[in-house]
């Protein structure tokens, strides 16, 4: 594990800052990795990693990798998005732990795996709308979107969501694109580290989409909590964010609830409807907070968003420097709890991410009816 870290920091100051301990876990040895507090609060001023790869390169390290293109390569766990989420891991206020060195490798290309996904989608944005590539797919309203017999479930996830690969973009709310995302980057590593559990989800998806909460449920992990947040700018590259719609009125426009995105690293959140053109934390905020100024309502009466108005309004704020500083510190505050429309602004208390892949350590053998075993625990 030592070497390991020391062949990824290569150097780096960051690197030299990691201390390291045995000690005796639950399961066995527990190596502990982490940072004294004076040198955590030098990489992530309280606990914010919006800014983290831009102080990890100019401290030495090589500039950020861009999100990966539609012809990207596979992931490289050595290079400058692998850093910067390994040193998000030993910066966050809680421990990270793995089973092994095996299984944290396994979680760090996870991450860059679901950051490649995020970066190559294109979609359209709709929330009614109802369609996939045709050649992978068929719709069930009792079952939903499932795989036709023969087909790979990592093909047709791209075909649906990478026009690259599929040719067009097809329609998706942000909340479903989400979910293809990580489930494509959790089939693309459970395919090369655990084939049979790869098997048995890409079989289930043949009978029944694995949606919203069960999703949640049965694939992803959420850290922080309402009554203990994580900080406002802690993310890891790879997780899965919400920003709230804080205005009642326009929260009733479907799918204007609020926003749900991929973190990229670099401070860049994934933009689904524009390949390319990721978000910026200034720029998803100001976009959520003038969803109230472009309402309208179509010819059936229901309450609609004219995004080319909330362009129009964006730029204005941007050009007036007041303004825009009154309302970024109006949308940077934790959002108010479920049902409540008060002084919250957009920022989510929790974070989620995938659970391991890794045999040893996750959960899916047993959810999807498979067999394994276990192993040494790492912490970060």
């Amino acid at each position: 594990m030592r070497a390991w870290l020391a062949a990824l920091f290569d150097g780096h100051p960051f690197g030299a800052a990691v201390s390291t301990a045995v000690g005796a876990g639950a399961d066995g040895p527990l190596l502990s990795l982490g940072l004294a507090p004076a040198d955590a609060a030098r990489w992530a001023p309280c606990g914010d990693t919006l800014d983290l790869a831009q102080r990890l390169e100019a401290a030495g390290g090589p500039a950020g990798e861009p999100p990966a293109t539609p012809a990207g390569p596979a992931p490289d766990e050595r290079g400058a998005l692998a850093r910067e989420t390994v040193a998000a891991w030993l910066l966050g206020p809680l421990p990270t732990t793995f089973g092994s060195l095996d299984a944290l490798r396994s979680a760090l290309r996870v991450r860059l795996r679901t950051v490649a996904a995020a970066a190559r989608t294109a979609l359209a944005f709709h929330t009614c709308a109802v369609e996939r590539p045709s050649e992978c797919w068929r719709y069930d309203e009792d079952h939903g979107f499932v795989i036709l017999p023969g087909v790979s479930l990592i093909d047709a996830l791209r075909r649906a969501t990478q026009p690259a690969h599929g040719g067009r973009r097809y329609a998706f709310s942000c909340y479903r694109a989400t979910e293809y995302v990580l489930l494509l980057a959790l089939a693309e590593e459970l395919a090369e580290v655990d084939p049979p559990v790869y098997l048995a989800l890409e079989a289930a998806w043949r009978e029944r989409a694995i949606a919203s909460g069960r999703f949640h449920d049965v694939f992803l992990v959420e850290t922080g909590s309402h009554d203990a947040p994580l900080p406002m700018g802690y993310l890891v590259p790879g997780d899965r964010v919400w920003f709230r719609n804080p205005d009642e009125a326009s929260a009733d426009a479907s799918g204007y609830e609020g926003s749900w995105v991929v973190y990229l690293g670099g401070g860049r959140f994934a933009n689904f409807w524009t390949l390319g053109q990721p978000y910026d934390l200034e720029t998803k905020c100001l976009e959520i907070y003038h969803w109230r100024d472009a309402t309208w309502r179509d010819a059936d009466g229901e309450l609609r968003v004219d995004e080319a108005r909330v362009a129009e309004h964006v730029a204005r704020t941007r050009a007036d420097p007041a303004r825009c500083a009154e309302l970024l510190a109006r949308m940077r505050r934790y959002r108010d709890g479920r049902g409540i429309y008060a002084d919250g602004g957009c920022i989510d208390r929790t974070r989620e991410h995938l659970v391991s892949a890794w045999p040893a350590d996750s959960p899916l053998a047993e959810r999807f009816g498979v067999r394994r075993g276990g192993a040494q625990r790492v912490a970060a």
